[in-house]
């Protein structure tokens, strides 16, 4: 079922996983960027006790000067 989450933009996912414990981890560049478009599920993990991990992530970046 966790699989299905992948690459869905995190707004749909959220509320797929209504009820459901979950932490949020941005991934982002090394460097000063702003996000651009949509932010999406990147990976699902399980954490202990019904909690799930969502990496995210936006589809692309552009880099601060």
């Amino acid at each position: 079922m966790h699989e299905t989450l992948t690459m869905l933009p995190e707004v749909e996912a959220r509320r797929r996983l209504a009820g459901v414990p979950v932490t949020l981890t941005v991934l982002r560049p090394p460097y000063p960027a702003l996000g651009v478009g949509a932010l999406r599920v990147l990976r699902v993990r399980e954490l202990a006790a019904q909690r799930l991990e969502l990496t995210i992530g936006y589809d692309n970046y552009e880099r601060l000067a």
